[in-house]
């Protein structure tokens, strides 16, 4: 059975509503990148020559740079040292709109720093320096650290623990916020570290990595089968609804309780660097389980999420666009790119097809109701051109033309019809009563309308013909009419 078309708009509405309230070991990630081309003299090293760096907010961080780059909220609650790094995380976070930062400061041990040296040519690391303690918070931190994240469980619609092993999710703490959560109904996502899941028991999903899984299930976990018969009896241990084994290019493998298991391949994608894929797709879950969706949705979105991740360099957080692109079929994404929003896309697409040597047509409307006459006139304007774009009238100026009771369709609607016509390449939205700025802005080779006009009658006809273009009139189609349909329609004539 073919899976459905996700409704990736309605869902990213409804992510735009939700509260995701993430736990865990933040960092600070530096990148250095540089050019390797000499041994040291000193000792048997590559000498990398740095040419620039970049900072990101890392660890459980970057979890939470997910979830908000993916349009939900978040809360995060993670443990800095009295340093630098641990400033600079701060006023990182600080900047991040969507982001709340609950951060509790522990002097006596230092923000998880880790700086990674890059080859630029080749996209290799050469070296990777941590500063760091990984050692669970002490019983003062761990208080302060369940005192920080208690408040905040009845604010958030979902919980998610991302486990580095660093020392803020001890066992005290995971108990405190798991029981807290299921107290008050809220899913929780684990992003496991420990091997002994017990400590996770009552969460609803546990999200390992394939050696992650194998280690805590002393499996070889090297086929979804042998994932689905390993994850029995550590289900029952940790009392979770679900378990996620992320494989990388080998796919993810959803074992539910109750159910049958779901696979999903990897997307066939150019792999730059792993770095922090896993919090995209522990993002990806969180905030598609926020809104209710169902696992097969949330497992998709996950995927796609990931795909997205790899496929840039560093820590990287994947926004709704980009995930958009990934997940939709191509052809909806080539009818919803043809609607320009901006003026400065518009331009540039002019740009690029008259250096091609393209002939750009032009032609505009109303387009209410999209009728047989209306395909037989675009139809026929593409037929006169190599692209063609259509005008369209917005909203407010439908009712400035047709009267208080139009247009039927609003705008949006309107141009996602006209874009689904493969006759139509660019549908352009403009607001006054007729089109001449456009038309003057695009200075079309040809301007084409129903032959109901006439050359002098066709708005802008002066400005095109002055830059060497011509007025094509094309015939049309007897008998149709949106006026008459709208009032056939609403019963107020033949």
């Amino acid at each position: 059975m073919p899976t459905p078309i996700l409704d990736f708009d309605a869902l990213a509405q409804a992510i735009s509503g939700r509260t995701v309230l993430c736990i865990g070991d933040i960092m600070l990630d530096e990148f250095v990148y540089g050019e390797v081309s000499r041994i040291s003299p000193e000792a048997p090293a590559p000498v990398i020559a740095a040419q620039r760096s970049e900072i990101h907010i890392g660890g459980a961080g970057n979890v939470a740079r997910n979830v908000a780059a993916l349009g939900a909220r978040c809360i995060f609650v993670g443990l800095v040292g009295a340093d630098d790094a641990g400033r600079q995380l701060a006023s990182a976070l600080a900047e991040q709109g969507a982001i709340e930062s609950v951060l509790v400061c522990d002097p006596s041990r230092p923000t998880t720093r880790k700086v990674r040296f890059v080859s630029e040519h080749f996209s290799t690391h050469m070296l990777r320096a941590d500063w760091e303690q990984a050692q669970p918070a002490s019983d003062t931190i761990e208080t302060k650290l369940i005192d920080a994240i208690l408040p905040h469980i009845a604010r958030a619609d979902i919980v998610l623990l991302s486990d580095y092993a660093k020392g803020v999710l001890t066992a005290r703490v995971i108990r405190h916020t798991i029981d807290a959560a299921r107290k008050l109904g809220k899913p929780v996502i684990v992003d496991p570290k420990s091997l002994n899941w017990a400590i996770y028991r009552g969460a609803t999903l546990l999200t390992p990595n394939r050696k992650e899984f194998s280690e805590a299930t002393r499996s070889r976990a090297d086929t979804p089968q042998s994932i689905v018969d390993a994850s029995e009896d550590v289900m029952r241990l940790a009392d979770c609804q679900a378990i996620l084994v992320t494989q990388g290019e080998h796919g993810m493998t959803l074992v539910p309780r109750n159910g049958e298991a779901v696979h999903v391949p990897a997307y066939p994608v150019k792999v730059r660097d792993v770095s922090g894929a896993g919090d995209t797709v522990a993002a990806a879950l969180a905030v598609s389980l926020a809104t209710g969706a169902n696992w097969d949705t949330a497992l998709r979105m996950a995927s796609a999420a990931a795909a997205v991740a790899v496929g840039k360099q560093g820590t990287a957080s994947v926004g709704t666009a980009e995930l958009k692109r990934r997940i939709l079929p191509h052809a909806y994404l080539a009818a919803e790119e043809k609607i320009v929003l901006e003026r400065d896309t518009l331009d540039a697409q002019l740009v690029e097809w008259k250096s091609q040597g393209q002939r750009v047509g032009f032609t505009n409307g109303c387009f209410d109701i999209l009728h047989p006459g209306h395909v037989k006139v675009l139809t026929a304007a593409r037929s006169a051109c190599d692209r063609l774009i259509v005008g369209l009238n917005s909203d407010a100026s439908v009712r400035r033309l047709k009267g208080t009771d139009r247009p039927v369709q609003d705008e949006r609607a309107r141009a996602e019809v006209l874009a689904a016509l493969e006759a139509v390449d660019l549908v352009v939205i403009f607001d006054e009563d007729t089109p001449i700025d456009l038309i003057s802005r695009i200075k079309p080779s040809a301007l084409i309308k129903g032959g109901d006009y006439t050359r002098e009658q066709v708005v802008g006809h002066e400005v095109v013909e002055a830059a060497g273009g011509n007025v094509v009139l094309v015939d049309i189609l007897q008998g149709f009419s949106t006026t008459a349909l709208v009032h056939r329609a609403r019963g107020e004539g033949k």
